[in-house]
């Protein structure tokens, strides 16, 4: 029975120890029946399985009838197995969502414009991207008040080293919907350049989003 293998044997315990990826096809059925019978553990009666449908591949072809026609397996155990399979074949169909890629100035501010060009208060946002300029994560860092949003260069690259970023492209909102930067953008823009140069993360451009304008503070040569 299950409980006289050892414990570090056990198919739980080695995921738990080594992951999934080192667990053979028996030790992951038996993961997913849970449990055996009477007379053998959920280790034997997914090896006797196995050998019943022939191979992995055979489970797959199974009916819920024929998997319950296997001694040991009732409905329950079926429906698992058979739940099991749907999502790994789910997860094979699957595909990563497209993500956004960052060319130009106006790519990052038409993502975020309809966002950011009504709210009342300043929101300073940052795209992360990798080494292709897509998109890997966006995250808002500082709410400021009606006129004012202030943001401090370490939780800018805080976050981008927590997702691994390559580079940044910085935005944030005027509530007046006018987007000429202010002087304490440029500023704040400078800093952050500056930092980035030393951390080695790139900062991409700071867009600063109007009612439905924006401004690159690259394109206007400020940074």
């Amino acid at each position: 029975m299950l409980r006289d293998i050892p414990g570090e044997d056990r198919p739980r315990e080695r995921m738990l120890a080594s992951g999934a990826g080192a667990l053979s096809h028996s030790e992951l059925l038996a993961i997913i029946l849970r449990t055996g019978t009477r007379r053998e553990s959920a280790l034997h009666l997914a090896q006797r399985l196995l050998r019943e449908a022939g191979d992995i591949r055979g489970i797959v072809d199974l009916s819920l009838d024929e998997l319950m026609d296997i001694k040991g397996i009732g409905p329950a155990k079926a429906v698992q197995l058979k739940a099991g399979i749907e999502l790994g074949q789910r997860l094979a169909r699957a595909r990563l969502p497209e993500a956004h890629v960052i060319r130009s100035p106006r790519d990052a501010a038409e993502l975020l414009m309809e966002q950011l060009r009504y709210l009342q208060k300043e929101h300073f946002v940052c795209l992360f991207l990798n080494t292709k300029n897509h998109v890997i994560a966006q995250e808002t860092l500082s709410i400021g008040s009606l006129n004012a949003s202030i943001v401090h260069p370490r939780e800018v690259f805080r976050a981008a080293i927590k997702c691994s970023s390559a580079s940044v492209v910085c935005a944030h909102n005027h509530p007046s919907g006018d987007p000429t930067p202010s002087p304490e953008d440029i500023r704040m823009t400078e800093r952050l350049c500056s930092a980035g140069e030393v951390i080695g993360i790139d900062v991409l451009d700071h867009i600063v989003i109007g009612d439905g304008v924006f401004v690159s503070l690259k394109e206007q040569g400020m940074m």
